[in-house]
């Protein structure tokens, strides 16, 4: 194969690629809302009553006053929650590789197979119809949405249920958690200083005089 005939065969691969590529992600990765779920909060299949019990608990414990200490013991709730309930991220990984797989054994690869050493591509493959991997795409997501039940919701949380992004998560809320508590000495401070300044100085009394000797008769 000549070089400019292999040049325009690669960049037809690669466009052709990318369009299949792009019908696959819109299929299997959908815009998706999960304002409810947090890599350091509650997750799909845990138990928000149980959460909740604990959180009760913590206040019934610590008795917090005012939203300051609300907010930290919710906080407290949340990475106890976390700690008491790590396996979620096992079954969320083990939700994601299966479907992983499944994807795999079911819809025909876009890419094409290299002759080694050469690394050329192979005269025997041919590009799979994009009707035929669209096709293929959606019954491998009906496939595993079947198999993985309630916990597809991991398929399609993508990284949002994992150690790592939990540990991201944490990395920006002690960023804050700083930000807030210089703040607080800031505004402490301010406060100290305003009542320095509108404390009035004792009133001063006149000190009494003292009469000199009296004169001799």
């Amino acid at each position: 194969m000549g070089l400019v005939a292999e040049s325009i065969s690669r960049s037809v691969i690669r466009a052709y690629r990318e369009f299949v590529v792009g019908v696959r992600v819109k299929k299997l990765y959908p815009a998706l809302k999960h304002g409810g779920y947090s890599a350091t909060g509650l997750l799909p299949g845990e138990n928000p009553a149980a959460f909740e019990k604990l959180h009760r608990d913590l206040i019934s414990e610590h008795c917090p006053d005012g939203p300051l200490q609300e907010d930290t013991v919710f906080d407290i709730a949340r990475l106890m929650w976390r700690k008491q309930n790590l396996e979620t991220f096992r079954v969320a990984e083990a939700a994601r590789e299966r479907a992983s797989a499944i994807r795999s054994k079911m819809i025909p690869s876009t890419t094409p197979p290299l002759d080694f050493p050469l690394l050329g591509v192979s005269s025997d493959w041919s590009p799979p119809d994009p009707a035929d991997v669209k096709a293929a795409t959606e019954a491998a997501e009906a496939q595993a949405r079947k198999e993985l039940g309630e916990n597809y919701k991991f398929v399609e949380m993508g990284d949002l249920a994992t150690a790592t992004q939990m540990l991201a998560d944490l990395e920006v809320e002690e960023r804050l958690n700083a930000m807030i508590d210089k703040l607080f000495k800031r505004l402490a401070m301010l406060k100290a200083f305003k009542s320095l300044s509108s404390t009035k100085p004792p009133s001063s009394t006149e000190l009494p005089r003292i009469s000199g000797p009296k004169k001799a008769a």
